[in-house]
């Protein structure tokens, strides 16, 4: 079965050591508050002076935290010179489609098969400022990085509608997901555009 390729929408934004947990919290549930595709009691999060929406689903809060969690430590693990360090999250969210093929369909038996239908890289970086100037530079970029990126989800999910999948049922989230720490990659490899 011939599957066309979803989008994939990159995110950046900007962080220190003090605000990099918010921060990717409140994108992360700025993504699912547009496209958890089922009835929700709306909340919100203060991340620095803005508000952002909140899914309010303890499920998704745990799996959120433990993502964050772990790319906190992927991001504090790094021993890097340089002043600032990156690392990725990518949510991809997927269509349950019954399939008839191969050896399953041989036997007259169906299965399901997980569709992606949309995904997104959000790229993190972590920078620490070592004097005062560039403390004051780095607060300016994470206020302004989480305001774009902010509205860069906002301006995708308003435009970007006709590849969502029809609803096939009113009970829960009609769409599975899956949000994944991408692998660190230093070296030749990402140098050379292998990852």
């Amino acid at each position: 079965m011939e599957h066309r390729k979803p989008p994939q929408y990159i995110l950046e934004v900007f962080a220190d050591p003090t605000c990099v947990k918010d921060i990717v919290r409140g994108i992360l549930h700025t993504i699912f508050f547009h496209r958890y595709l089922s009835p929700l009691r709306p909340s919100y999060l203060e991340v620095l002076e803005f508000t952002l929406p909140l899914v309010a689903d303890p499920d998704l809060e745990t799996l959120i935290d433990t993502r964050v969690g772990q790319l906190i430590r992927q991001l504090s693990s790094t021993s890097s010179p340089k002043s600032s360090v990156r690392g990725s999250l990518v949510v991809e969210f997927f269509e349950k489609k019954r399939r008839k093929d191969g050896v399953l369909g041989w036997f007259g038996a169906k299965g399901e098969e997980g569709v992606c239908w949309e995904s997104w890289c959000l790229e993190v970086t972590l920078a620490t400022p070592k004097t005062e100037i560039e403390r004051t530079k780095v607060t300016e970029a994470i206020g302004s990085t989480l305001q774009k990126t902010a509205m860069q989800v906002v301006t995708i999910v308003n435009r970007d509608k006709n590849h969502i999948p029809p609803l096939t049922t009113n009970e829960g989230n009609p769409f599975p997901f899956h949000i994944e720490l991408s692998p660190r990659v230093e070296g030749w490899g990402r140098s050379i555009g292998i990852f």
